[in-house]
């Protein structure tokens, strides 16, 4: 997508994600400027030291649930990237009233707030968390799939369209096993939870660049997912620590064993694309070409990381950490 003399604004725009999403708009496009929207001041006055030469940056406090701060900070916004959320599962869990009003409230008061304004084009970040939901945070970002894609039922009469992107585990975000691993590396021990575990695997880059693409394709209503490898966690382990000794300690609450990206229902009105699948909405009551199909998916398919015809070898895995520092 051209961003020369627009204004973007990115939620949550101080997290893994945001950060990168920010670094590839000001070094490689021409943005009018990139509104950074987040609830924590000491993340954005560190972005804001990391920054200090580029004047296109705003920085916004402010929460997503907070609908009329929100509407204040989308005027005049031609792009908004919704990455904000509460994404760790044990905390989503402990506290579910919170990972509620913050992924599902917050997710329609985005939606509100670009209707309001004629944001003409807004795409939500998913995770394959969202589906077959075993967990209260896989179960809000299903719901905020759901709020993002009929927002366009809601904005037929307005420039505001909305689309999600849904992709896997983020190589070396916050959070992630990749950092854990990295950090239980000096000890001589990792904990693994199951080795039969595999995960789709993306790097920040690759995630920067697919959004940026579906921007570009979008028509509204579209679950945007991309075709990227798998790898095994006892892979992960070898490539970090591979004389360390490894501890099974059994699969954690709210965890699968694998993840899936396209259900077998999901797959009977998915379009295919050169890089990955377009979920279309099953009764979109707006105009959408790519809703004409080809469906061409076999019957059946399963887009899931163990039946993956993509696999990342140890050697790939190694590669792909060299610049993810612990």
């Amino acid at each position: 997508m051209d961003f020369t003399g627009k204004t973007i604004l990115i939620t949550g725009a101080t997290g893994s994600f945001g950060s990168r999403f920010i670094e590839e708009l000001l070094r490689n496009h021409d943005p009018h400027a990139v509104r950074v929207y987040s609830r924590d001041e000491l993340k954005q006055s560190d972005l804001q030291r990391r920054f200090a030469h580029d004047d296109r940056l705003r920085f916004l406090l402010g929460d997503v649930r907070d609908l009329p701060r929100l509407e204040r900070a989308t005027r005049g916004v031609d792009v908004i990237i919704h990455a904000a959320a509460l994404k760790q599962v044990p905390a989503c869990e402990y506290n579910p009233f919170e990972a509620v009003q913050t992924n599902v409230v917050g997710a329609e008061n985005v939606v509100s707030a670009a209707i309001r304004n004629d944001v003409p084009r807004t795409i939500a970040l998913s995770t394959d968390k969202a589906v077959n939901p075993v967990n209260l945070y896989g179960a809000t970002k299903l719901c905020a799939e759901k709020i993002v894609v009929q927002g366009n039922a809601y904005a037929v009469d307005t420039p505001a369209r909305f689309a999600n992107v849904r992709y896997g585990n983020v190589v070396g975000s916050r959070g992630s096993v990749v950092p854990l691993f990295q950090a239980q590396a000096a000890s001589g021990t990792l904990t693994i939870t199951d080795e039969r575990m595999t995960r789709f695997w993306i790097t920040l880059d690759q995630a920067v660049k697919f959004v940026i693409d579906c921007l570009d394709r979008m028509e509204g209503g579209e679950v945007f997912v991309p075709q990227i490898p798998s790898m095994r966690v006892t892979d992960i382990a070898e490539a970090i620590a591979p004389e360390a000794e490894r501890r099974i300690i059994g699969i954690r609450p709210g965890e699968k064993l694998h993840e899936v990206l396209l259900t077998e229902d999901e797959s009977r009105h998915t379009v295919r694309m050169d890089d990955g699948y377009i979920v279309v909405p099953e009764y979109p009551s707006w105009p959408m070409r790519v809703a004409e199909g080809p469906f061409d998916l076999p019957e059946g398919f399963r887009y899931s990381s163990d039946s993956n015809t993509q696999w990342l070898s140890v050697e790939d895995l190694r590669a792909m950490l060299a610049g993810v520092v612990a």
